[in-house]
């Protein structure tokens, strides 16, 4: 078997993770609610999850449209646009992928016709056994036209359907062969489908506008609609709504909840809840647990924007220590700013990221980030911070130390690449150039979700892995025959 290397994005957000993708969908039955005007603000308040591309469809009456392309939502949808796509259900996807993937046939919502019509599916999340499920449909003469899970799942669902009473009933079965995490929302010619996987790993919530039933990767996705936050999809959840009603059924599997804790350390937004849980209050509660678990004596409290922020609130309430901004974002700088050399580089962290001088020169300063993943962009910030005066930085990070692989969808690379998996904490503070570092205790992350300490996915912090990981991905193997294939 031909084999690659996975690696992270070379970019200025290398110190950065990113989530793999956001969904949203919306079923209006009486039209009240204008679905493509719905997918478009969803998915607009869903943009952080997902920057490559873009999409919605939408089904009048059994009949799909749908509009995707690369680029933001902004971008890619105007109102002639949505104005074309009529009818009651849609659904609506944002998407980031790594770099092999990125090319416009695997924008989503993947659109597939079978022998029972026309169904559009949006999807996040990853397949731990998706190179297993596509050998063996390609040995059976399946042809694919993406590099993505959702194309294995709907050829899946297509051959399940053939031989099921419903749409559900398929994906029920499908559900007992897939293994990794994921979140999707189908549409049907009649129907709009749900589902998350068993462990739970990835989010999903469902919520109410008026006789319309509404989904979202994030509460935000529906706050943005106008929607009431009804619930979250439960794991293993399949929930199906059809004209004058809402049901719902479950895999047949059965294991423990594991939601990823990244979601509220870092990729969701800071004010959406998730499964009950704030974000926002999560990401301060584990700035206080910071000012508890590393304490130091310093003159301010600054955060690294966006996640950094509210932890860094909390770590000034719990010490005392005044909070002020101390960093400036630009926000129209993306994710795609590439700069080739090391100078580029350095000088791009302070297009993106730059001090103010008035508030950090002189002082004693506590930075709080949301993770270090290779330790070269936390150094950049750091010298750019003493360059503007400040006397000591002290680096505090709200989660604990990556040492391994992620699985399930975020870009958390091999250990090679992860410097907690290399250096010890006086060796990764020296080379950042902090004046002290100080992670948040692994045991502490079900204190900053209230939690009995089970229900959330720390496998990236501990190799506690909720689900059997194949060898050819511990041994960082990715199949090379399923490749997307290059435009020029």
């Amino acid at each position: 078997m031909n084999s690659t290397m996975t690696s992270f994005k070379g970019n200025e957000d290398d110190h950065k993770l990113h989530e793999e993708c956001g969904v949203f969908g919306i079923y209006a039955p009486n039209g009240e609610v204008d679905p493509a005007q719905a997918c478009y603000n969803g998915i607009l308040a869903l943009q952080h999850r997902g920057q490559e591309s873009c999409g919605i469809a939408i089904n009048n009456d059994g009949v799909l449209s749908y509009v995707k392309d690369m680029g933001l939502v902004t971008d890619v949808f105007n109102q002639e646009r949505l104005s074309k796509l009529k009818g009651q259900i849609g659904v609506g996807h944002v998407r980031y992928s790594k770099a092999a993937d990125s090319v416009r046939e695997n924008a989503q919502p993947l659109i597939m016709r079978y022998v029972k019509g026309a169904i559009a599916i949006v999807y996040n999340g990853v397949l731990t056994n998706a190179y297993e499920l596509r050998r063996e449909l390609q040995s059976k003469g399946s042809i694919f036209q993406t590099t993505t899970d959702p194309e294995i799942i709907s050829y899946l669902i297509a051959q399940e359907r053939v031989n099921s009473p419903s749409i559900e009933v398929a994906i029920q079965k499908v559900m007992d062969r897939l293994e990794g995490a994921y979140s999707m929302i189908l549409l049907s010619p009649q129907k709009l489908i749900a589902v998350r996987d068993p462990y739970g790993l990835k989010p999903l919530c469902m919520g109410k506008i008026g006789d319309a039933t509404v989904f979202s990767s994030e509460s935000t996705g529906l706050d943005a609609v106008g929607a009431d936050l009804e619930r979250d999809v439960e794991p293993g959840e399949i929930i199906v709504v059809k004209q004058d009603s809402v049901k719902s059924l479950f895999a047949s599997r059965k294991v423990p909840k594991a939601t990823c804790i990244f979601e509220y350390i870092y990729f969701a937004r800071d004010d959406s809840v998730i499964d009950g849980v704030s974000v926002y209050e999560a990401r301060k509660e584990s700035g206080r647990l910071l000012a508890r678990q590393h304490p130091v004596d310093a003159d301010l409290v600054i955060g690294v924007p966006e996640s950094g922020i509210d932890a860094a609130i909390g770590y000034s309430e719990e010490s005392g220590i005044p909070y002020e901004k101390g960093i400036v974002k630009n926000g129209y700088i993306g994710r795609t700013f590439i700069r080739p050399t090391q100078a580029e580089r350095e000088r791009g962290v302070k297009i993106k990221l730059n001090p103010l001088t008035s508030a950090v020169a002189g002082k004693r300063v506590v930075m709080l980030d949301d993770s270090i993943v290779r330790g070269t962009t936390s150094a950049r910030i750091v010298k750019m911070l003493k360059d503007a005066g400040a006397t000591e930085v002290h680096l505090r990070i709200s989660s604990p130390p990556f040492i391994k692989a992620c699985y399930y969808g975020s870009d958390i690379g091999s250990e090679n690449e992860l410097i907690a998996a290399k250096m010890s904490l006086e060796e990764i503070c020296k080379k950042v150039g902090a004046d002290s570092l100080g992670f948040l205790e692994v045991d502490s992350l079900k204190d900053m979700i209230h939690s009995d300490g089970t229900g959330f996915c720390d496998a990236c912090f501990t190799g506690n892995y909720p689900s059997k990981i194949p060898d050819r991905l511990l041994n960082g193997e990715v199949d090379t025959y399923c490749q997307p294939l290059k435009r020029f």
